[in-house]
This record gives C-alpha cells, structure tokens and sequence, in this order.
C-alpha cells in the first residue's frame, strides 16, 4: 500500500510561487515519499527532525529551497507536506 501525501494550504500557496526546476522536484519528491515512504534518506540533507517530522532540501545554491512534511497517521500512511520554500524561513 502506497502513502498518501496531502500539503497544508500554506504549503499549496508556497508551492505556486517556486521557480519551474524546484516545482518539479517537490513532484519528484512525493513520487518518492508516496512509492518509498516518509523516511528518504536518499535525498540532500535529508534529517529526521523528531519521531514525526522529516525535512529534505531541494536545491543547493543561494537560495536553497526545502521541504518539511510530517507523518499525520502511519496506519493508514498519512503524510501532510507543511512547508516548501527558502531555507532561510523554514518552520525548524
């Protein structure tokens, strides 16, 4: 069974404002989390920032752009992507 991955509305809102390249790795990205699961070691800078809550970045370089996203149920492979954007304004 696949996880399904699901963003915040300000997550939604942050994702329209991204450049083209970064748009398109956050796609890749949940491809990635709903086939392989929340925990991507596979990817940049990937870390676990508690039991619940994962972070990756997407794009090296100034700005750098990263992804936040927390498990909400992990019975019925629920993720919630709360944050895409600069690593200067994430939530951690």
């Amino acid at each position: 069974m696949n996880w399904q991955v699901e963003y915040t509305l300000r997550a939604v809102k942050q994702l329209k404002k991204l450049p083209t390249g970064v748009k398109d790795t956050v796609l890749a990205l949940v491809m990635d989390i709903t086939e392989k699961g929340p925990v991507r070691g596979d990817w940049p800078n990937f870390s676990k920032l508690n039991s619940n809550e994962c972070h990756c970045h997407l794009k090296k370089g100034r700005p750098t752009y990263v992804a936040c996203w927390r498990i909400l149920d992990k019975k019925n492979k629920i993720i919630e992507i709360y944050y895409v954007g600069t690593h200067e304004k994430a939530p951690y």
